[in-house]
């Protein structure tokens, strides 16, 4: 897998209600709908905070999403959403964005 990325998304009071993964291998349709939405079509592939939104069965209830990403060292890396996943934050309403910087 090129970059393992993680996506959380919270309450208001911090509880976890969903988690996503970046999968190469997988695509949804949400994926594909802000992906032609922001003019990037090919980018398909299922990033984290989609799979993180999908998972999520109180999608009503979400407050933050925080993304994190690690090299093979376990240092922080880059995790800032791209505008695909921006787009799909933004549509379910989604307050906090959170990631994860280079050490």
């Amino acid at each position: 897998m090129k970059h393992n990325v993680t996506a959380i998304i919270t309450s208001k009071k911090g509880r976890v209600l969903s988690i996503g993964r970046n999968n190469y291998l997988k695509t949804h349709p949400i994926q594909a709908k802000h992906a032609i939405a922001v003019g990037e079509p090919m980018r398909h592939f299922l990033h984290a905070e989609i799979d993180a939104i999908i998972r999520c069965k109180h999608i009503e209830q979400a407050h933050k999403i925080s993304v994190y990403r690690f090299d093979k060292n376990g240092k922080n890396r880059l995790a800032k959403p791209c505008s695909i996943c921006m787009s799909a934050i933004e549509a379910v309403n989604i307050k906090l964005v959170e990631y994860t910087q280079n050490d």
